[in-house]
């Protein structure tokens, strides 16, 4: 999942960003749009593909929560309703942050494009 450093690295870019805008500074020009890529200090991944990852893993979580079910309903030995029941709730609540930090996402989104150039 995404570490909340990363996710508080990119706020605070966005809010430089926006600071910048708004005292008319001039932009990276060597960037496009100014932009700078989101990359960790030591030569990390960037946000971009840690949010790949992230989608990633709740897509796994999902498909392992189907798998136990329908091994469950199958009458598969070993499998118990409380490891189905527990790994569908993993499921849920990585499927629900997810949506969050994509609503989230996309309201800096907004929030940027509505900045005055």
């Amino acid at each position: 999942m995404i570490e909340r450093a990363d996710i508080n690295s990119v706020l605070q870019q966005m809010r430089e960003l926006k600071t910048q805008a708004q005292q008319g500074l001039s932009p990276d020009l060597n960037r496009p749009q100014g932009i700078r890529p989101v990359v960790d200090t030591e030569g990390g991944e960037s946000f971009a593909d840690l949010f790949k990852g992230a989608i990633e893993g709740v897509n796994n979580s999902q498909a392992q929560a189907k798998s136990l079910a329908t091994a469950y309903e199958k009458g598969v030995e070993g499998v118990d309703l409380h490891q189905v029941m527990i790994s569908m709730e993993k499921a849920s609540v990585s499927f629900q942050a997810l949506t969050q930090v994509r609503n989230r996402m996309v309201s800096a989104y907004e929030d940027v494009m509505k900045m005055p150039i």
